[in-house]
């Protein structure tokens, strides 16, 4: 007699089983004429320039954690707002069970909000710009001259 799990391990080897044997059926099905434009990195549709091991800026790194943070709070909404809208659920606890689950994410959600800040004021969320470079040109020429040929045509 099998059991539940059983059952499961049932579908996960039928499917590994029928995942191979479809790849194999592909390969044998499928045309193979390599040339030089398929075996080329395929970028976006542009070709590739450039080394590919170029240093990101850090910054990229903690506005995805930070996304990747709210997306998971959503995650985590969306069934307490589900549970929390049954209204069977708090007459059957004499709405403790409302208040509770209201406690409970609102704490929740002060931290994320706390975190937030705590990001802001630490100044991860700001995009530092660069200052930009004026170079130095060591000429002849004074430069007062070139504001007096910069003004004559300015005033055409």
């Amino acid at each position: 007699m099998t059991s539940d799990f059983g059952y499961i391990l049932l579908f996960i080897i039928a499917a590994i089983v029928l995942m191979g044997l479809m790849l194999t059926i592909a390969k044998f099905l499928r045309p193979h004429r390599p040339n030089e434009e398929k075996l080329t990195t395929y970028e976006s549709g542009e070709d590739p320039l450039g080394n590919a091991n170029i240093r990101f800026n850090v910054r990229f790194y903690v506005i995805a954690l930070i996304f990747v943070l709210f997306e998971i709070e959503l995650l985590f909404l969306f069934p307490w707002a589900v549970v929390f809208g049954n209204e069977n659920l708090i007459e059957q606890t004499n709405g403790q069970w409302g208040w509770f689950a209201m406690i409970e994410m609102t704490v929740f959600v002060a931290i994320l909000i706390l975190g937030l800040a705590y990001a802001w004021v630490k100044g991860y969320l700001d995009w530092v710009r660069p200052a930009p470079l004026i170079p130095e040109v060591k000429s002849p020429v004074p430069a007062d001259l070139y504001k007096n040929v910069n003004e004559r045509y300015k005033s055409r």
